[in-house]
């Protein structure tokens, strides 16, 4: 049984991934919601170091709270200047927007509450030493993530090779 400490913690992480998502969307200044979306994921590796996965928060903090926002902060500072405020949108399908962001929250409510550990029992996992999970990611095999991870690096690699050629333009 969790502690109740643990559960409170647990809902404070949650308000700060919500807070602060919702702020990274909806601010005008774009190095502010570099900022913001930095804190969403170093919340979310605090999920992680929660659930004891270890792991995949070292993984969080060192990939995508490290390297991803530095590229993104460097994009924005190499395409736009970071100070302006962006211009308002006006649209007219914003009550389809709602709409679908309210689908969105109640589909996401549900899955969550039916695969709560608290309504449904969960089967007991054995023990996983790091060579089985980085022979998973590293491997060629079938169920083996090598030629994923090479695909995304070349994306990756195009972006930041796409955002130096518009920056050289201007």
């Amino acid at each position: 049984m969790e502690s109740v400490g643990s559960i409170i913690m647990y809902f404070i992480i949650a308000v700060a991934i919500i807070v602060f998502s919702v702020l990274t969307v909806t601010t005008r200044k774009i190095l502010r919601s570099a900022t913001y979306l930095l804190f969403t994921l170093f919340a979310t590796a605090a999920v992680y170091f929660m659930m004891d996965y270890e792991f995949l928060g070292a993984v969080q903090i060192a990939v995508y709270a490290g390297g991803i926002v530095v590229l993104f902060v460097f994009s924005i500072l190499l395409t736009s200047r970071p100070g302006d405020n962006t211009e308002k949108l006006a649209s007219r399908r914003r009550v389809l927007g709602l709409t679908a962001a309210v689908a969105m929250l109640l589909v996401a409510g549900y899955s969550l509450v039916s695969r709560c550990s608290m309504f449904v029992s969960r089967p007991e996992m054995g023990e996983i030493d790091m060579q089985q999970v980085g022979t998973a990611l590293m491997g060629t095999g079938y169920g083996q993530y090598l030629l994923p991870f090479e695909a995304i690096s070349v994306l990756l690699l195009a972006c930041i090779i796409g955002g130096i050629v518009v920056a050289r333009k201007r």
